[in-house]
């Protein structure tokens, strides 16, 4: 478990550099830095909100420990008497319905009887999807991945379609990215390679979004923010319901107001809405499933 500190202090560098990447492109605001203890760990909250073009965003920063619980061992498949864990995520939810959002998250799992894993990714939340912005994306993260292994995209992606995905909507939360979780270092990919790649997504992630940021100036009306705040209804949806990070940080003890930073400032549900034919909703409604290669994407 010696590594954790490494792989903390990295992350809590790359938590700086975000913000102040982010700071430059959004023109306005400035992130705050909440640094919180308890008896699990620390970390540190930045957030920003009420910006020229970030309505409210976040970058954290956690290192914790504690107990294996027998409940964490059911879950896990794991037999062990000690944890410790850290991780940086963020989340940005723009005031432009044309800008998308965008999530962020890497971590680091060890256990004291010397099994540790990586987990984390990279996925986009467009509430209107413009598929050459998609491709895009996607080819951002996939050169990425192919930095460090070739067969990291396109494993990954399809993780991200499963996991980034409402059942009771049966609908993607977005356009996907990448996901990952419990990859062990082995020969093949080391404890150094793992760590580089997230540092490698964590570092692209503002010089991805500052790309999409330049769509601020686009004009929007009362529909598309109505529509906006629709598809802000089904990210909470799927934090509540679906996301692990959010069910591990409540269940161990985690720092409350900032495992729900990630949540936008407005959302809203309308009962049984249904598009109207031929708008942007519908479109952006029959492109939230699996499986799209969003990369070679042709529209039909």
């Amino acid at each position: 478990m010696k590594k954790i500190e490494q792989v903390a202090e990295t992350f809590s560098h790359l938590q700086a550099t975000i913000c102040r990447v982010l700071e430059a492109a959004n023109g306005k605001g400035k992130f705050s830095n909440d640094e919180w203890n308890k008896e699990i760990g620390c970390g540190v909250t930045r957030v920003i909100g009420n910006g020229k073009i970030i309505e409210k965003g976040a970058v954290n920063f956690s290192l914790v420990r504690g107990n294996f619980s027998e409940h964490m061992e059911l879950i896990l498949g794991e037999k062990a008497d000690k944890y410790a864990a850290t991780g940086l995520s963020s989340i940005l939810h723009p005031s432009n319905p044309w800008i998308p959002t965008i999530h962020l998250n890497v971590r680091y799992f060890a256990l004291d009887n010397g099994v540790s894993w990586f987990g984390g990714g990279i996925d986009l939340t467009p509430s209107i999807i413009i598929p050459e912005q998609a491709a895009w994306f996607h080819q951002q993260i996939k050169e990425i991945c192919d930095r460090f292994n070739p067969a990291f995209y396109p494993e990954f992606k399809i993780w991200a379609d499963d996991y980034y995905f409402l059942p009771h909507r049966n609908e993607t939360r977005g356009i996907g990215g990448i996901f990952y979780d419990r990859v062990k270092p082995n020969e093949q990919n080391s404890f150094e390679t793992l760590l580089d790649f997230a540092a490698a997504q964590a570092s692209a992630y503002p010089e991805i979004y500052s790309e999409f940021m330049k769509n601020s100036t686009k004009a929007f009306s009362d529909r598309e923010k109505n529509w906006q705040n629709l598809r802000r209804g089904r990210y909470v949806e799927f934090n509540l319901l679906n996301d692990r990070g959010t069910k591990f940080g409540l269940e161990s003890g985690g720092n409350t107001e900032s495992i729900m930073v990630s949540m936008p400032p407005n959302a809203s549900w309308e009962y049984n809405y249904f598009p109207e034919p031929g708008g942007f909703e519908e479109k952006t409604l029959t492109l939230l499933k699996k499986d799209i290669n969003w990369i070679g994407y042709k529209p039909e």
